[in-house]
């Protein structure tokens, strides 16, 4: 398998290669990040303008992810461009859920390691115990039904059913994915929700009993922004974290932009 797949940039629309180096940079930060699982789990992202999303040929650590060596995998799982072995359960997960879910622009699924211990719970749910749960607590979707490796595209379906206007799936005895706009969101969601779980392990652990937050304040918060009234001309937070974490990377790893 050649992993150093180049593709020509004149190639692509502007739109396409930012969508290419966004998608890029989401899995070297995940690897930064410790969200990734050897060379399995999959982050995705629509084609603009075409019914195909953007997939890693199988076999790729993320650590070696740049902008050029995407496939381009239609509705049907079919390689309409570049090279490389498609990922049978990437196509059954993500082309359903790009295509049925509208604001499916991102589709990120993984297995990173506090989010998907909760998963393996009878009560796999967020708690209200502090800030950033609650901020994240509307976005959430729970699927409570594992029904095996997913190798069939009605699984796919299924998932999309769920996830309705949700940008967040917990999926039973599984993963977590995120599903979004756009690269930035996904990826910020996916950051959130890892360290949220995290948090809430961490305090489950010491055995004592968890402090959920009163209701009134609950309410307060999923419906505040995080950021007060701070307008940061127009932007919204995770496009500035998206974009530090590509700062990062141009500095450390510039050839995730290649």
């Amino acid at each position: 398998m050649q992993l150093r797949v180049q593709a020509d940039k004149s190639t692509f629309s502007a739109e396409e290669w930012q969508v290419r180096v966004d998608l890029a940079a989401a899995h070297r930060a995940a690897v930064m990040e410790g969200l990734h699982e050897g060379i399995f789990n999959h982050l995705t992202a629509r084609v603009p303008g075409k019914p195909r999303y953007y997939q890693i040929p199988f076999g790729m650590h993320w650590s070696e992810v740049h902008a050029s060596c995407f496939m381009e995998v239609d509705y049907d799982g079919k390689v309409q461009f570049g090279d490389g072995h498609m990922e049978q359960s990437a196509y059954c997960i993500h082309a359903p859920i790009h295509r049925d879910v509208e604001h499916a622009g991102c589709v990120m699924h993984t297995h990173m390691p506090f989010a998907s211990a909760l998963t393996r719970l009878e009560d796999p749910r967020i708690k209200p115990i502090g800030q950033t749960e609650c901020l994240l607590m509307k976005s959430i979707a729970y699927d409570m039904e594992y029904t095996g490796p997913a190798f069939d595209p009605a699984e796919g379906e299924r998932l999309a059913g769920l996830i309705g206007d949700k940008t967040i799936l917990f999926m039973a005895n599984h993963g977590v994915s995120t599903v979004t706009r756009t690269v930035a969101e996904a990826f910020d969601k996916l950051y959130y929700i890892e360290r949220a779980a995290q948090q809430q392990l961490y305090a489950m652990w010491t055995g004592q009993p968890l402090k959920e937050l009163p209701a009134e304040v609950i309410e307060r918060t999923m419906n505040s922004t995080g950021t007060g009234n701070n307008n940061f001309e127009g932007k919204r937070p995770f496009e500035f974290h998206f974009a530090a974490l590509k700062r990062i990377l141009d500095r450390r790893e510039p050839d995730y932009a290649e």
